[in-house]
């Protein structure tokens, strides 16, 4: 009998036994982005966007790349901005409360919603997961902008969409440049290592797997992964075997 309630106890704290694998202490999006701002962005190595490589200072201002043009956004060029790697929606679609809504989510006129908002204000596991510092870089605004929930694959045809930039957008898929591909690869790998609600697709894992292997770990990919561990108080799997002890 005492097993059998053991079992059944253990059973219902399992979903939350599984997110403790990555961030179980930050669930507010604004406090990472003040992180990253204050803690783990700092440092003349460290200050640079993830796509197009242009340098930013304390006050997270962009200097935009020499020959990077854009005609979209153009409003959001000046600052970098927080960039889920694996896109809110790619992981924010398993949680029932954003594809269906929820009874406490109700707006000041009594109109139901769903979405983002709607899973940010009832679940916790989903504003850990929205949080999780491994899974964000600074971009360029108008870049984070035209990205939007877009999956990453190959466009061999294509042309930069960004000038100097090779980044490379058409419908609803990106390439990004060769430079931020190895961390791109490593981001959603640890995401579905370490919160199993999320699931690559079979390609997508494939890329991912190719780009990890084609494009290592560097000494400053390692040093942010120790301040984020720092930060959040949690490891990453991935980079702890991919970096120099």
């Amino acid at each position: 009998m005492f097993v059998a309630r053991f079992f059944v106890v253990w059973l219902a704290l399992l979903p939350h036994v599984v997110l403790a694998m990555g961030n179980a202490s930050i669930e507010s999006f604004s406090t990472s982005k003040r992180l990253m701002q204050k803690e783990i962005f700092v440092g003349e190595l460290y200050q640079r966007t993830l796509y197009c490589d242009a340098s930013f200072n304390m006050s997270k201002y962009v200097t935009l790349p020499e020959g990077f043009t854009t005609d979209k956004y153009r409003g959001r060029l000046n600052k970098w901005e927080a960039e889920h790697v694996v896109p809110a929606e790619n992981f924010g679609r398993a949680f029932p409360a954003w594809r269906d809504g929820h009874p406490d989510c109700i707006d000041n006129k009594g109109k139901a919603y769903k979405g983002r908002d709607c899973a940010s204000k009832v679940s916790k596991d989903y504003r850990l997961m929205q949080a999780d510092l491994f899974n964000l870089y600074p971009a360029i605004g108008s870049v984070n902008a035209q990205r939007q929930n877009y999956n990453f694959v190959m466009l061999p045809n294509s042309l930069s969409s960004f000038g100097s930039c090779d980044m490379r957008i058409e419908a609803t898929k990106v390439q990004p440049p060769e430079n931020a591909r190895g961390r791109i690869a490593r981001a959603y790998l640890y995401m579905e290592t370490v919160y199993p609600i999320y699931q690559m697709s079979r390609s997508q894992r494939k890329l991912m797997n190719a780009w990890d292997s084609r494009y290592p770990v560097t000494a400053i990919e390692c040093e942010i992964g120790k301040r984020i561990s720092a930060a959040q108080q949690s490891s990453n799997p991935i980079l702890e075997q991919r970096c120099p002890l």
